[in-house]
C-alpha cells in the first residue's frame, strides 16, 4: 500500500512479507512446472488396448481391495479392479475440479475488490486453466475404458455444474439436494463481495483436498517406481502429473485459508457462523469411509446398483443370486478392506485436526472433526444392511 494514499482497508497483503514471499515462489514454481501441455499430450496418446493387462496404481489401490470379490478374484479381474479404482477415483476428483473453476474465480472476485490482492488472483487463475486440463484427461481414459469394458458408463458421467451433489455417491436425498443448492448459492453471493469468506473458501478447500494430496502421492509412486518409466501405462503418468500440479494447489489453499486472514479484518460473528457452517458441511461429506474406493469418502449404499451391474458385466460373469449375495459379503461383513478404509479416514480426520489448528474462529465441532469421528466398523456394517434390505437392482 502507497504510504501517500488513503485506502479504504487499514490492512495490505504488502505489509505480510512472509506470505507474500510464499505465494510469489508458489506461483512462480506453479508455472515453472506447469504440467498442462504434459497431461494433454499424454491423454491424447493414451489407448486402453496398450496398457488393459497392467495395473495402474499401487496393488492395494484397487477397487474394493480386501474384500470378498478381491480376494476370489482370478489375476485378469484383479487387473481390471485395479484399473476401475483409477476411473473411479479421478471421476470423484473431476466432480471436486468443476467446483474448483468455479469457487476459484468467486473467492478470486472477493480478494480482488481489495488493495493488493492480485497475487493471490493470480494463483487461483493458473490453477483453474490447469484444472480443465486434468478433467479432460480423467473423463478421456475413464470414459474410454468404460466404453470397452462395460459399453455404457458405470462411475463416468457427462459434464455436471456446482450445483450437482460434490459426492458422486452421498447420503442424500431431494430435499437434502434442494438444501445444499441453496446453501452454495448463499455463500457464492456472500463471498464474491466479503474478502474474508473468499479467503476462507480456500481453507474449506484445503480440508477437502487435504486426503487428496496423502492419496495421490501414494499414487504417484506408481510411475515414479516404475522400472521402465518410458513405458508405464499412461493412467499412470498422468496421476504423476496431477500430483505435482495440485501440490502447488494445496499450498494456495493454505496460504490463502490461513495466512491471509491476516492482511483481513477480523471476521464478525457472522463471517465467522457462516465458515463453521461450510467447514461442517465439509465434515458432513466425509463421513463416510469407502471400501468400494479407499482414500474417498462414499456413502457405499448408493453404489449398490454400479456394483451390482460390474458384478454382472462380462468381467465377473455373475448371475443376479451370486451378484447380491456378493454385495452382500462385501459390504455387510467385516474385511481387510473395510479396516483399511476406516484407517484412512481416521488418518484423514487427525489431518484435518492438524491443518485448522491455527484457526481461531472455528468452534470445537469443528476443530476436533467431531462429526468425522463418529465412524466405525459396527456403524458402517449396520447402515450397509439396512440399505442392502431395502436395495432392488433397476
Amino acid at each position: 500500500m502507497h504510504p501517500g494514499l488513503a485506502q479504504r482497508q487499514t490492512h495490505s497483503l504488502l505489509d505480510d512479507a512472509s506470505t507474500c514471499r510464499k505465494l510469489e515462489f508458489n506461483l512462480r514454481r506453479n508455472t515453472e512446472l506447469d504440467h498442462t501441455a504434459a497431461i494433454d499430450a499424454a491423454a491424447q496418446r493414451f489407448s486402453y488396448a496398450d496398457c488393459r493387462d497392467v495395473y495402474w496404481n499401487p496393488e492395494a489401490f484397487s477397487l474394493l481391495w480386501g474384500t470378498p470379490v478381491w480376494d476370489q478374484a482370478t489375476p485378469a479381474q484383479r487387473v481390471v479392479l485395479n484399473q476401475l479404482y483409477w476411473v473411479a477415483y479421478y471421476a470423484q476428483i473431476v466432480s471436486a475440479e468443476i467446483a474448483t473453476i468455479f469457487l476459484n474465480q468467486v473467492s478470486a472476485a472477493g480478494l480482488y475488490a481489495l488493495e493488493d490482492f492480485r497475487l493471490v488472483c493470480d494463483n487461483l487463475d493458473l490453477e483453474s486453466r490447469q484444472e480443465r486440463a486434468h478433467i479432460a484427461a480423467f473423463k478421456k481414459v475413464s470414459e474410454d475404458v468404460e466404453h470397452s469394458l462395460f459399453g455404457e458408463r458405470l462411475f463416468t458421467y457427462p459434464m455436471r455444474s456446482l450445483f450437482d451433489h460434490t459426492m458422486i455417491f452421498a447420503d442424500s436425498s431431494a430435499a437434502k439436494d434442494f438444501w445444499r443448492r441453496l446453501q452454495i448459492r448463499g455463500f457464492l453471493l456472500l463471498s464474491s463481495n466479503n474478502a474474508f469468506l473468499a479467503s476462507q473458501y480456500l481453507l474449506i478447500r484445503g480440508l477437502r483436498t487435504l486426503n487428496g494430496k496423502l492419496i495421490q502421492h501414494r499414487l504417484s509412486r506408481h510411475y515414479l517406481d516404475h522400472p521402465d518409466q518410458a513405458n508405464a501405462p499412461i493412467p499412470s503418468l498422468i496421476s504423476y502429473y496431477h500430483f505435482m500440479d495440485e501440490s502447488f494447489h494445496f499450498n494456495t489453499s493454505r496460504l490463502v485459508g490461513l495466512e491471509v486472514p491476516r492482511s483481513i479484518a477480523a471476521p464478525t460473528r457472522f463471517e465467522r457462523w457462516v465458515v463453521n457452517r461450510g467447514v461442517a458441511g465439509c465434515q458432513a461429506d466425509h463421513a463416510n469411509a469407502s471400501v468400494v474406493v479407499n482414500g474417498i469418502f462414499w456413502h457405499d449404499p448408493a453404489a449398490y446398483g454400479v456394483i451390482y451391474k460390474l458384478f454382472r458385466s462380462g468381467v465377473f460373469g455373475m448371475d443376479h443370486g451370486q451378484a447380491m449375495a456378493m454385495l452382500a459379503a462385501c459390504f455387510t461383513q467385516d474385511s481387510e478392506g473395510l479396516q483399511a478404509a476406516l484407517q484412512t479416514h481416521a488418518t484423514a480426520a487427525d489431518s484435518y485436526v492438524a491443518f485448522v489448528e491455527p484457526v481461531t474462529w472455528l468452534d470445537a465441532h469443528n476443530r476436533e472433526m467431531r462429526g468425522m469421528r463418529r465412524n466405525g466398523a459396527q456403524r458402517y456394517l449396520a447402515r450397509n444392511r439396512a440399505a442392502l434390505a431395502r436395495f432392488r437392482p433397476q
